[in-house]
């Protein structure tokens, strides 16, 4: 019995690690955010949580004048309806009352959104996110040549040259060829723009959602806090492959970040697939060392 309830506990650890480790991506019947990566989103999964008391005490308090009302006011009950038109305490409470509470509401809410809004720091990395049909085109502003590439939906037939056979990791409909590419724990200011249509540049685990409206350069930022493979789309309709618009960021260390970046500016490609082989074959290596050591 001992036995089968540890087999058990391990099997359910052995669940939820999985699924923290595809966490960072839609899953199955998810139903709530994704894990934060920033700060920004920190606060965003605290305010939900937080606003939820607020939304399950108004639905009671409806709920329970609701039954009131059915049940006193009903015509067996009450054969004789009251005349009242006014009430004066009740009508100082329902008015009192929700002022109350949407300044609870609006204080963290105005902060929120001054977080991200006005950043306190200065960029460390500066990329510019154009949105086209459909796809998307980075450009990071760094020295005299900055380096510029589009970003397109992998293709199936693509996932062996690129080294992204792993559907767990790139999955279907959500990688892309080209992803954009950061430093952790650095600073990165986003510029965002369309080129055709409106777009939008959504990446929840950052806590990112942001148009990108032709004419028009919009800013906003994010610090990721720990490496991994984050994974967004266009959340504005722009026309008929909508659906198939993937935004995907790779958050790396500053060393790997850095040899990329110096890589990618003669040869992308190869560069991308230095970059991919370096953080799988690290990621098998633990794997194997963590079985040797069971």
């Amino acid at each position: 019995m001992i036995r089968k309830a540890f087999a058990a506990m391990a099997a359910i650890g052995c669940l939820l690690f999985a699924s923290g480790a595809f966490a960072d991506q839609p899953v199955d019947w998810q139903k709530g955010l994704q894990p934060a990566a920033t700060s920004i989103m920190e606060e965003i999964r605290w305010f939900e949580q937080y606003t939820l008391w607020f939304i399950g005490a108004v639905t009671l308090l409806v709920l329970v004048l609701l039954v009131v009302v059915v049940v006193k006011f009903r015509q067996g009950a009450n054969p004789v309806p009251s005349r009242t038109s006014h009430n004066t305490l009740i009508e100082v409470i329902w008015t009192i009352g929700p002022v109350i509470a949407l300044l609870f509401l609006a204080v963290p809410s105005f902060q929120l959104l001054t977080r991200q809004l006005a950043p306190t720091e200065e960029p460390e990395l500066t990329v510019k996110a154009t949105g086209y049909q459909w796809y998307w085109g980075y450009e990071y502003q760094v020295g005299e040549n900055p380096l510029s590439f589009d970003s397109l939906m992998l293709q199936e037939a693509d996932r062996a040259a690129a080294g992204k056979e792993d559907k767990a990791a790139y999955p279907r409909l959500l990688a892309v060829d080209n992803e954009l590419v950061v430093p952790v724990g650095k600073h990165v200011r986003l510029l965002v723009t369309g080129a055709d249509v409106i777009h939008a540049f959504a990446m929840p685990s950052f806590g990112i959602k942001i148009d990108a409206i032709p004419g028009r350069m919009s800013e906003t930022w994010f610090k990721a806090d720990r490496e991994g493979l984050f994974y967004g789309q266009c959340s504005e309709l722009c026309g008929k492959d909508h659906a198939f618009m993937p935004i995907a960021v790779r958050v790396v260390s500053k060393e790997k970040f850095d040899t990329w970046l110096a890589a990618a500016a003669s040869n992308l490609g190869e560069a991308n697939k230095a970059l991919v082989a370096s953080i799988d074959g690290a990621e098998k290596a633990v794997d194997v060392a963590q079985t040797a050591a069971q």
